[in-house]
C-alpha cells in the first residue's frame, strides 16, 4: 500500500530539480570561497603574530641593560638568587615589554637555558620547557608550541654580550627538538658571545582577536552571492519552462529519438526548406551528399547546391517530383515535396538517394560485358584459326600455314573494324577496343589507334581501365556524330610507362563550347528543366552530357591518377580528353 503511494507521489519537475540544483551549487560554492579566506586569514594573522613576537624579542634582546645583566649572570656553575632576580633589571625590562605589546610572556633565560625573567616569578630559575638550543646557536626562530602557558606563537633570539657581533641569522622556523643524547641543561655549546636568549609569545586568542572582525565583510558577500544564485536560479527556471513548452525531459528524449530515427536512421538525405528558402533540417546524409557545412538557418541561395536542386527548393518555383542531379562526382535522385498543414505552406522537403555506385556499377558491368564478349569471340575465332593451322600442317603445306600465321600475328587473332589495330597488342585492350569498335562501327564512326600508341605492360586491372576508356570513347563518339565530319572518326592512343597507364581520346566532332567545363555538366533532365528545350541536346554539349565525365574522374582519382580535357577542340579535330591511371599495369 505504501510502495503504491509513493509510486503515485508525483516528482519534482525537471525545472524545479534545476533550481534545486543550482542553489546547491551556489551555496557550495559560497561556502567553499569562505572557508578558503578563513584558511588564509588565519594563516595570515599567524605570520603576522609570529613576526610581531620577532620584533618584540629582538628589541628586549637588544637592550644594553639586559645584554649587561644577562652576561653577568651567565656564569657556569654559579647560583642564582632568585628573589634577586625578581626585581632585577631583567625582569624588569620583560614585564615591561610584556605590558607595552600584550604578549602572553617575555622570558630570557641564560646560556643554559634558565630562566631570568618570567611573568611568573616563582618560574624563575627554573629551565625552560621548550629548547633553547637554536637561540643559543646564535639562530633566531619562530614556531606554535606548547609551553607552561599554553600554546602560543613565539619567537627566540639570542643575546649577545656587550661588545661582541650581534649579527643574527634570518629569522627560521623550528619546532625546538633536541638532538638525541643532548644534555637537557646544555644541549650545545652557545655562539660565539651569545650569552642567553629572549623568548616572546602570543596566545590564539590574542592571534585570532581580529577574524571575527575581518570575516564580516566575506558572510556578507557570501550571503548577496547566494541571493544572486537564488534569483538567477528562478529566472533560468523561467526561461527554461518557455523554452520547452512544459514539456518534460522525459517526453524531449523521446522527440529527439524518433526525429533521430527518422533523419539518422536512413539512408537518403534529408533537406528541408521553409517557405522563404531558409534551410531547417539537414540530416547527416544529405550534408556528405551535398558536400555542406553548417546549412541549418541559412537560405538556399547562399548554399552552393546544385543547380538543379536549387531550382526545385526555389519557393517561387513549381515543385518537380523527382529529377536527377550531379553533385560533383555524385549522381543524386531526388524528390521533392511541399509540406502543408491546414492549408498553411510550411515549406519543401527533398529526400536525396545517392544514385553513384549504381550507376558506376552499371558502366562498368556494361564495360566488362563488351569485354567479355570480346574476348570470347576472339577465343572462338583463336580456336577456328588453330583447326585451320593444324589442317594445313596436316597436309604438309607448311608454306602456307607459316603465312597464315603471319597474317594472324600482324593482325590479330580478330579483324575487329579498328584501324591500326596492329598497333596495340595488350589482350584486354585490344579486345575491348575491338568491342567498342563493332559498336562504334554500327553507329557510322570509324575507330583507329593512334601512332603513338604503344603498351609493352600487362593490364592488372582491366575494370578501372575499361570503365575509363570506354566512357571517353562513348563520348568521342557521340560527339563524333554530332560533327559535321562527314566520316566521323575516333582516335585512341595508348601508352605505358612503367606501372602507369596514359590514355588520349580524341573525336572529330565540333569540340567543347568556350567557358564549359565538362566535368560540372548537370544530367540531361535537369538541363531540360532549367532550360525549357525539350528538343533533345545541344551539339556544344555533348561532352559532359550525363554523368561519365565525373564518374571517370572519380576513379581515376581514386587511384591516385586524373582525368582531363586536353584539347577543346582545332582545325581538324574536335575535343581531346586524356587520363592518367596509376598502379594499372604489370610492367
Amino acid at each position: 500500500m505504501t510502495d503504491d503511494r509513493s509510486r503515485r507521489r508525483p516528482r519534482l519537475r525537471f525545472a524545479t530539480q534545476v533550481l534545486v540544483l543550482q542553489l546547491v551549487v551556489v551555496v557550495a560554492v559560497v561556502l567553499l570561497t569562505s572557508a578558503v579566506f578563513v584558511r588564509v586569514e588565519v594563516a595570515r594573522l599567524e605570520r603576522a603574530a609570529e613576526g610581531t613576537a620577532l620584533a618584540i624579542a629582538q628589541s628586549v634582546a637588544a637592550q644594553d641593560d639586559v645584554r649587561t645583566a644577562v652576561a653577568r649572570l651567565s656564569v657556569d656553575g654559579t647560583a642564582l638568587d632568585r628573589t634577586a632576580l625578581a626585581d632585577g633589571p631583567v625582569q624588569q625590562a620583560a614585564l615591561a615589554a610584556q605590558r607595552r605589546t600584550g604578549a602572553l610572556f617575555v622570558v630570557v633565560t641564560d646560556d643554559r637555558g634558565v630562566r631570568l625573567a618570567h611573568p611568573d616569578p616563582d618560574r624563575i630559575g627554573e629551565m625552560v620547557s621548550t629548547s633553547p638550543d637554536a637561540a643559543l646557536r646564535g639562530r633566531e626562530t619562530v614556531s606554535w608550541a606548547r609551553g607552561t602557558l599554553g600554546e602560543s606563537a613565539r619567537a627566540k633570539v639570542p643575546v649577545y654580550a656587550p661588545g661582541a657581533d650581534a649579527t643574527r641569522a634570518d629569522a627560521t622556523r623550528a619546532d625546538g627538538d633536541r638532538a638525541d643524547g643532548a644534555d637537557p641543561s646544555r644541549a650545545s655549546r652557545p655562539g660565539a658571545g651569545v650569552v642567553g636568549e629572549v623568548s616572546v609569545g602570543f596566545t590564539r586568542d590574542r592571534v585570532y582577536d581580529t577574524l571575527v572582525e575581518d570575516s564580516v565583510p566575506v558572510v556578507g558577500a557570501a550571503v548577496a552571492a547566494v541571493l544572486l544564485g537564488l534569483v538567477a536560479s528562478l529566472l533560468l527556471r523561467r526561461r527554461l519552462v518557455r523554452l520547452t513548452l512544459g514539456v518534460q525531459p522525459e517526453e524531449l528524449v523521446t522527440l529527439v529519438q524518433n526525429q533521430q530515427a527518422v533523419l539518422g536512421g536512413v539512408d537518403e538525405g534529408v533537406l528541408a526548406t521553409r517557405p522563404d528558402g531558409t534551410v531547417t533540417v539537414c540530416n547527416p546524409e544529405a550534408a556528405r551528399l551535398l558536400a555542406l557545412a553548417d546549412p541549418v538557418g541559412r537560405p538556399v541561395r547562399e548554399l552552393a547546391l546544385p543547380v538543379g536542386l536549387a531550382a526545385a527548393l526555389d519557393p517561387g518555383a513549381s515543385v518537380p517530383s523527382s529529377t536527377t542531379v550531379v553533385a560533383g562526382t555524385r549522381v543524386l535522385l531526388v524528390d521533392v515535396r511541399s509540406v502543408t498543414r491546414d492549408g498553411v505552406d510550411l515549406g519543401r522537403v527533398a529526400v536525396l538517394r545517392d544514385r553513384t555506385d549504381v550507376e558506376a556499377l552499371s558502366r562498368r558491368l556494361d564495360a566488362v560485358g563488351s569485354l567479355t564478349e570480346a574476348l570470347r569471340a576472339q577465343r572462338h575465332e583463336f580456336a577456328n584459326r588453330l583447326h585451320a593451322i593444324a589442317g594445313l600442317l596436316d597436309l604438309g603445306e607448311t608454306g602456307r600455314a607459316r603465312s597464315y600465321l603471319a597474317d594472324v600475328q600482324e593482325r590479330g587473332p580478330l579483324r575487329y573494324p579498328v584501324q591500326h589495330a596492329d598497333r596495340l597488342t595488350e589482350p584486354y585492350l585490344q579486345a575491348f577496343l575491338g568491342a567498342k569498335g563493332v559498336e562504334a562501327a554500327e553507329r557510322g564512326v570509324l575507330l583507329r589507334i593512334g601512332a603513338e600508341t604503344l603498351v609493352q605492360g600487362t593490364v592488372t586491372d582491366p575494370g578501372d581501365c575499361t570503365t575509363v576508356l570506354g566512357n571517353l570513347v562513348d563520348n568521342a563518339v557521340t560527339a563524333a556524330l554530332q560533327g559535321d565530319d562527314p566520316t566521323p572518326w575516333v582516335e585512341v592512343e595508348v601508352l605505358d610507362d612503367g606501372a602507369v597507364l596514359h590514355l588520349s581520346v580524341m573525336d572529330s566532332g565540333q569540340g567543347v563550347a568556350d567557358g564549359v567545363d565538362p566535368f560540372a555538366r548537370r544530367s540531361p533532365v535537369v538541363d531540360a528543366a532549367a532550360t525549357g528545350d525539350q528538343g533533345g541536346p545541344d551539339p556544344d554539349r555533348a561532352h559532359g552530357w550525363g554523368i561519365g565525365l565525373p564518374l571517370s574522374r572519380e576513379v581515376a582519382r581514386r587511384r591516385g591518377g586524373d582525368v582531363w580535357l586536353a584539347s577543346a577542340g582545332g582545325d581538324d579535330h574536335g575535343a581531346v580528353f586524356c587520363a592518367r591511371l596509376e598502379g594499372v599495369v604489370r610492367p
